[in-house]
Order: structure tokens, then C-alpha cells, then sequence
């Protein structure tokens, strides 16, 4: 590690790093999951969430390798040192994609629109990241402990599919990893609108190499160094929160993996939006709109600490390590994003 770089600024360098691309992504390959649920159930394409596939297959793999090369130590990361517990995976998934379908984005797509210059994702990006923190440490962290309480695991194999796997069949856990990752690649790819679509390609990739630059870079800089650095990966929750107590007290505390992670999405947007000449200064004009947004962000912030983890940080980071809560959760955020889409475009009772 170079003198003049602490740890801490060096995992931040990794999240800016990743966050770019991710950023990037956003902007120039249209990489958005509440747009993926929406071109699904309403616009007649399964393109968008099949991009989300790949980026998951590429993290999979991806990160399995540097299991396999001695460079990712994944018993360390959050999603595999905590008990899963599948209520917590549903009614957090629930809440999480209702209130992104009423906030019109997920946290990662609040800050990649915002990097476009839209102010009305200014304002669910606060209150995402203050809802987070209200339930995570705050008034309601009582509340949330009592009914879903985090207890560190104590079994000798982690919750994790490809780890209860390796220990059913004896197979190498990182063999079994890999082959899951290009099983999910092939999958994504057997659709030729995808295949045809290089922009599409390329940029569900680069998401996929932003998750495992992640693992590997704080892994990297954990090993290296002498502070008790966590091993993480990109998430658009906690973080967004741990982002504004920086912003508001960096003097006070260091820099982390989140903050430039957080920061580099919004950069890599602000870039892509220069690129393609669509920024923009946008705002609200209906208070309507605003207030629905609102409660979308307390409500998807909410339901993020309950899930340990949002659309990137169990339906990306989580499911590179093939954490059992990863599909679950992802599965209760779509039918919560589907609940909420069919209440704004249809109503509750669309007419017959």
C-alpha cells in the first residue's frame, strides 16, 4: 500500500472505481432494474431483464474464480457471516420493490438519474438514505431487531446454495460456482435480441466486472493491510445513508468502500449523460408526484435494512456469492416492483 494512500481511501478508489462503470451502465446501456420489471409485465420485452441476468452470471462467475484463485475470502462478506432468515428475504423484498415502483427507481437508479441532473432523485436519495438509517440505527432499529434480528451463523457451512452444494457432493465449492455463473451467461444469452445487441452486452458485463472488482478490491486491500476493513461489494442502502453522515461529518470519520462507491455512480452517470448529450436540470411540478416518490424512498429505505440488501446488493452482490437469501429476495422485490406498477398504471380495479 502506498504511503501517501490509507486504507480507507483505498477501498473508496475501489467502490469509485466500480461505481463509474456502474454509473456508466446506467446511462449509456440503460441498466435499470425497475425498467428491466416494467419492459417485462408492460412493454412486451424480457431484453432489459435479461441484462440483469447476465450481469449476474458474469458477477457469479466472476467472483467464484477469485474463490478459486485464493483471492476472495466469501465467508467474510455480510451476506454469508449472517443467519439467513426468510421472512426478513420476503417482507423486505416486499417493501423494497413496492416502494421502488412508487418512487419510479431503486437507490442505484436515483443516483444514476440524478447524475442526469434530475432533482426529483435528489429527493429520494435523502430520504432513502435517512430511511435507512432510521430503521437500521435509529428510532426504529428496536423495532426491526425485535422482529428481525441479525445473529451472526454458527453452522459450520454458510448460507449459501453453492457452499451447502460443495458440501452435499464433496465437489470443489468454487467448480460449482463457475458452473452456476456461465449456466446463468448461457441462460441470459439464448435470447437472440440479446445476442444482437452489443450496447447491451458490453454494459451488463461491465456491471457483472463492477461487482467483482468489489469483492477482489477490499479483499485485496483487507489482506494487505493492517485495518479491520470489511469485504464488500456494491449496495445502494446503507450505503447511501453512511454517504450523507460523510458528507455531513467526513472530518470526523474515514472514507469507505460506500461513500465511493455512491459517489462514483453519480460521476459515471454525470459522464455517460455528458456523453449522449442528455443532461438536463429537471424537477417536480405535480406534489402529487413528489409525495408518492417520497413515501416510495421511506418505504423502499425501509425495506432494504430488513432484506440486508436492495436490487444491487442482494440481487447483484449477494447473488455473486450465491447467497440463499439473494433469490429470494429478488424474487419478493419483482412481485412488490409488479404490485406496485399494476397499482399506478391500472389501478386496483383495472376496468374488465
Amino acid at each position: 500500500m502506498p504511503e501517501w494512500l490509507t486504507e480507507s481511501q483505498a477501498v473508496a478508489l475501489v467502490g469509485v472505481f466500480g461505481g463509474i462503470l456502474m454509473g456508466l451502465a446506467a446511462r449509456l446501456g440503460r441498466f435499470c432494474t425497475l425498467g428491466a420489471i416494467e419492459d417485462a409485465l408492460y412493454g412486451g420485452s424480457d431484453t432489459r431483464l435479461r441484462m440483469w441476468a447476465l450481469a449476474v452470471g458474469v458477477a457469479v462467475t466472476g467472483s467464484f474464480a477469485l474463490i478459486g484463485a485464493g483471492l476472495l475470502d466469501e465467508s467474510r462478506s455480510f451476506y454469508l457471516s449472517i443467519r439467513w432468515m426468510p421472512m426478513a428475504s420476503i417482507v423486505g423484498g416486499l417493501m423494497f420493490g413496492y416502494g421502488m415502483a412508487l418512487a419510479g427507481n431503486c437507490g442505484y437508479g436515483a443516483i444514476a438519474r440524478l447524475g442526469g441532473g434530475d432533482l426529483r432523485s435528489f429527493v429520494i436519495v435523502l430520504v432513502m438514505g435517512v430511511s435507512t438509517y432510521v430503521v437500521l440505527a435509529g428510532p426504529l432499529a428496536p423495532l426491526r431487531n425485535f422482529f428481525f434480528r441479525q445473529v451472526d451463523v454458527t453452522t459450520e457451512t454458510p448460507p449459501g446454495l453453492a457452499h451447502h452444494a460443495a458440501a452435499l457432493t464433496g465437489l470443489p465449492l468454487h467448480v460449482i460456482g463457475i458452473v452456476v455463473g456461465l449456466a446463468i451467461v448461457i441462460a441470459a444469452l439464448w435470447a437472440p435480441a440479446l445476442r444482437r445487441d452489443t450496447r447491451a452486452l458490453f454494459w451488463s458485463a461491465m456491471v457483472g466486472v463492477a461487482i467483482v472488482s468489489g469483492w477482489g478490491g477490499t479483499q485485496y486491500v483487507a489482506t494487505h493491510g493492517f485495518g479491520a476493513l470489511p469485504v464488500v461489494s456494491h449496495s445502494f442502502s446503507a450505503p447511501v445513508g453512511e454517504s450523507i453522515l460523510w458528507a455531513m461529518s467526513g472530518s470526523l470519520r474515514p472514507v469507505s468502500f460506500a461513500v465511493g462507491s455512491v459517489g462514483g455512480i453519480w460521476l459515471g452517470a454525470f459522464i455517460g449523460s455528458l456523453i449522449k448529450g442528455h443532461f438536463r436540470w429537471e424537477a417536480c411540478e405535480d406534489p402529487r408526484e413528489l409525495r408518492r416518490q417520497i413515501i416510495g424512498a421511506g418505504v423502499m429505505g425501509a425495506g432494504a435494512v430488513i432484506a440486508m440488501g436492495c436490487t444491487v446488493g442482494q440481487g447483484m452482490s449477494a447473488f455473486s456469492l450465491l447467497a440463499i437469501s439473494a433469490p429470494v429476495t429478488s424474487l419478493a422485490i419483482f412481485a412488490g416492483a409488479a404490485f406496485g406498477l399494476r397499482q399506478l398504471i391500472e389501478g386496483f380495479n383495472p376496468a374488465e
